[in-house]
């Protein structure tokens, strides 16, 4: 049993100055799980639900600096008051970003590194992974590089070693954000054997989809309260219209929004002529003899987890300097290695372009050096506006939550006005609200003739805004089609996402 008494926490970060300061995040929290339930925490981004995870697996108070008030008892003992270690045996843990929890360079010994540390047998421990292995699908990742995997493959080691450690209570901080769907679909058999064996299973997540016939309880969270709670059967029985006027991700598959599709004349056009590139061990290389984009519009790339969909856009972008090909548009002809002068990129992982003291700073990064210094600030803030950010000018970029640090990369993109912009899953971690809210400025940009691709495994963005799908799987192109509902749920059918 988890008992959560009266419980309140405000993280210690530091403002623009670097003075320290408290920032609340959960309030007079009361909740208790049982053993064997499986809760379900949502809300909006910054709502306090990655805050409930941390307190469970005592990362709050021993990591996570602070000041707390109330108990969180795990089987009736303080969890502040227990060593980490011994609160690790009894509560495994999958965080939002996995590289975070990673510490070990092969993936092998990344699923063995808890259970080693927890003295098992290592015979046992081999037999563990070969469990957790055929559970979960891994046998292709085993013995891989840490450095050579998608972001989706992350995921699924780090549910992995959870899986091989085998602890009663597993807390887990939007697992799903990463993954294709057939990912998910893996993660929801994952978490349906877990909740079959008995064990308590708390979740943070955005996207509810998938856990509509797991969850006992949903719980939604708003300003670090519970705001609502709802059975697992009406969780289950929640419509598009109850969903949306909660502010919370559709329990079902989302409706194609019916938005008006762009419709550019033929000859405006991105056209990429012999586009390849590979990595030293050959694995995620694209190889794109010929392909022809539409300029203007908002283009979703979808495929399964290392299809190559981030490496055909970082060399897009000119990041891949050994790429070879060649694009035209606009009577332009640019080398590959050449295109950073036009593009800018929203990376997946945006903790590697986040370099300032500041949210105001990390914007005024990216606006143009020919823009006049006194319209720079105004610049900067209208782009925070545009995302709901302006009011974390004075933070410090790692102080925010996932989503908040998503927002500030796209505020980013925006202020750099290059002619394509390029996004890496960008409602990675998003809450219902701020995924529309992408999807607002995707059309913004593409209203002010920018050209959008986005990597993305979100149904909803695509049916909010996409006007063009494209296709690929093992670093070639698969197909290449404007949206229509057929062109989004097709792809479902056939487990292309």
């Amino acid at each position: 049993m988890i008992e959560i008494k009266n419980v309140s926490f405000a993280y210690r970060v530091s403002d623009a100055e670097g003075k320290p300061v408290l920032r609340s995040a959960v309030k007079d929290l009361n909740l208790t799980i049982h053993g064997g339930e499986f809760i379900v925490l949502t809300g909006s981004s910054g709502c306090g639900k990655t805050t409930v995870c941390r307190l469970i697996n005592g990362l709050i108070p021993h990591y996570f600096e602070g000041e707390r008030q109330g108990e969180v008892l795990i089987e009736g003992t303080d969890v502040a008051k227990e060593p980490i270690y011994d609160t690790a045996r009894l509560v495994g843990s999958v965080f939002q970003n996995p590289r975070s929890q990673f510490f070990n360079v092969d993936t092998t010994s990344e699923l063995a590194f808890s259970a080693e540390n927890q003295g098992r047998d290592p015979e046992k421990i081999r037999q563990d992974i070969d469990k957790a292995s055929d559970m979960m699908g891994l046998s292709p990742l085993l013995n891989r590089s840490m450095f050579k995997l998608s972001g989706g493959e992350k995921q699924k080691i780090a549910c992995g070693t959870v899986a091989v450690a085998d602890p009663s209570i597993i807390v887990l901080d939007e697992p799903s954000s990463n993954l294709d769907l057939n990912g998910i679909e893996e993660l929801r058999k994952t978490l349906y054997l877990w909740k079959s064996q008995g064990k308590t299973v708390v979740i943070a997540e955005h996207r509810l989809f998938f856990l509509r016939e797991l969850a006992d309880r949903l719980l939604l969270f708003e300003d670090g309260r519970i705001a609502k709670q709802f059975s697992g059967e009406e969780f289950s029985r929640l419509s598009a219209e109850e969903t949306s006027r909660l502010g919370i991700r559709s329990v079902g598959l989302p409706e194609f929004a019916g938005h008006t599709l762009c419709t550019a004349p033929i000859d405006h056009t991105i056209t990429l002529e012999g586009m390849e590139f590979s990595y030293a061990d050959k694995l995620h290389g694209i190889k794109i003899p010929a392909l022809t984009l539409p300029q203007g519009e908002i283009i979703a790339i979808i495929g399964h987890n290392g299809a190559g969909k981030s490496t055909f856009a970082r060399t897009l972008c000119g990041l891949n300097k050994k790429a070879k090909g060649v694009v035209h548009w606009n009577g332009k002809t640019v080398p590959a290695s050449k295109m950073l002068g036009y593009c800018y990129m929203i990376m997946q992982d945006v903790n590697h372009q986040l370099f300032t003291e500041s949210v105001l700073e990390e914007i005024l990064l990216s606006i143009p050096e020919s823009y006049p210094s006194d319209e720079r600030e105004d610049r900067a803030r209208e782009a925070l506006r545009l995302l709901d950010m302006e009011s974390f000018a004075d933070m410090h970029p790692m102080a925010l939550s996932g989503g908040q640090k998503q927002r500030v990369a796209i505020a980013s993109g925006i202020a750099a006005e290059k002619e394509i912009i390029l996004l890496d899953e960008p409602t990675s971690g998003l809450d219902y609200g701020h995924m529309r809210q992408v999807a607002d400025v995707l059309r913004m940009l593409k209203e002010n003739g920018k050209t959008v691709l986005v990597i993305t495994h979100d149904l909803e963005l695509i049916a909010c805004c996409a006007d063009h799908i494209l296709h690929l799987e093992n670093g070639m192109l698969h197909a290449n089609y404007p949206v229509s509902r057929a062109a989004i749920f097709g792809p479902i059918q056939g487990g292309n996402f």
